[in-house]
């Protein structure tokens, strides 16, 4: 013999069955409120891989030219992946290794500064500090490319008394980068705002200094918007064209970018396999390091959430 309890579940199981099933979406309704939904996301998925499979059509195109590309390759072949280690006019290992050196210096250092000063910004007070927040979002409002003419000079001038940091060298390039470090501080000082300053306090009541907070503490809690702002610099750094072509004039120092477009701009219908086969490989360590930092974008957005 059952007791009530049970009976009563049942009998609340059982009423709530039909309620539940009203609840399906059906017909015109499941359009209307979610099936459209799904042809708008797999339209935007064939327009973003469309150019993506072009790309890799073109890469593995023996023949190399623009004319004779289709988005389904007729024919497959890895000549354009061979010429690009076998070529010495067209070094495209030196520019990788240069572009990833540059990237991972350049990427280090602009978290490294601006995290220390959005932590500064965030955590103390002090003189200036609203008209230096003022100025550092006053500065990010004007281009990079607008004091080019400034810094050629100011390289060119400074590269006759320190040859090793002046124009057509890496460690030069590197220095005129890094005049951006700060440049995510204002993104990365917003989620320093939301960590609770009363972690800090409870860390100085038990004898820790403003480094052991910062480093032990702090940094540990903000690695997703460290994840972001790292990655949206190495994909910038990795793309920047503008100066890179202006400073690094040398084939032996030219980044990706400037020697990939140097190539193409040759000859623009012939070239288009090998460009192709060096946008594929040049596209894998940002594919890498997205699937690395994937799970503190995903953790970050979703302590957000939980926190709102």
């Amino acid at each position: 013999m059952s007791n009530p309890t049970q009976q009563s579940v049942a009998t609340t199981a059982t009423a709530l069955k039909p309620a539940a099933n009203d609840t399906k979406l059906r017909g015109m309704r499941w359009w209307t409120e979610l099936g459209w939904r799904h042809v708008v996301g797999i339209l935007a998925i064939v327009y973003a891989l469309i150019p993506v499979l072009y790309i890799i059509s073109a890469s593995l195109n023996p023949l190399g030219s623009v004319s004779s590309t289709s988005l389904i390759p007729s024919e497959i072949s890895f000549v354009n992946y061979n010429e690009l280690f076998t070529n010495p006019s067209r070094p495209f290992v030196r520019w990788f290794t240069n572009t990833m050196l540059i990237a991972t210096v350049v990427v280090l250092g602009q978290i490294f500064f601006s995290a220390l000063a959005a932590y500064a910004f965030s955590r103390f007070r002090f003189r200036g500090r609203r008209g230096g927040l003022l100025a550092l979002l006053l500065i990010q409002m004007f281009p990079q490319f607008l004091a080019t003419v400034a810094l050629f000079q100011m390289f060119t001038m400074l590269g006759e008394v320190i040859p090793s940091i002046g124009l057509n060298t890496i460690l030069g390039y590197i220095v005129l980068l890094m005049g951006g470090a700060l440049g995510q501080v204002w993104l990365i000082k917003g989620f320093f705002d939301s960590v609770p300053k009363e972690l800090d306090e409870a860390a100085k009541i038990d004898g820790a200094g403003h480094a052991q907070v910062y480093f032990k503490i702090i940094l540990p809690l903000v690695r997703p918007i460290l994840a972001v702002t790292g990655l949206l610099a190495f994909v910038g750094v990795i793309g920047e064209f503008l100066l890179a072509s202006i400073f690094l004039r040398e084939t032996g120092v030219k980044t990706l970018a400037v020697g990939m477009y140097g190539v193409l701009d040759a000859d623009r219908s012939n070239n288009m396999g090998w460009f192709a086969a060096a946008a594929v490989l040049t596209a894998i360590p940002v594919v890498l390091l997205f699937q690395y930092l994937q799970k503190y974008i995903v953790g970050g957005i979703t302590a957000g959430a939980v926190k709102g």
